[in-house]
């Protein structure tokens, strides 16, 4: 592998840290939304009767961080498919 090979798999790497690094961080920022999501939903029964959608916005919150998720997931492996590429 010539020199311009090496700088390329160097760069493809930083890249994949720099996308797994902004994928924690999206990670960290759903579950902390969520948890507020909840503490805010697990206060009174009489506050959430109030709120006649507030359960409807929470599920569908709910239902995108779980999306998210299977996102998040699904391009961790596609990450770790083009480590193994490069490792090889």
């Amino acid at each position: 592998m010539g020199i311009l090979g090496k700088f390329r798999s160097t760069m493809s790497a930083a890249r994949i840290e720099q996308a797994m690094t902004r994928l924690n961080a999206a990670m960290e920022r759903i579950d902390a939304a969520r948890a507020e999501i909840e503490q805010r939903g697990g206060d009174s029964a009489d506050e959430r009767a109030n709120d006649a959608g507030g359960s409807q916005r929470v599920m569908a919150l709910v239902n995108a961080h779980e999306k998210l998720r299977e996102e998040v997931a699904d391009t961790i492996g596609q990450i770790d498919s083009l480590i193994e590429e490069l490792e090889a």
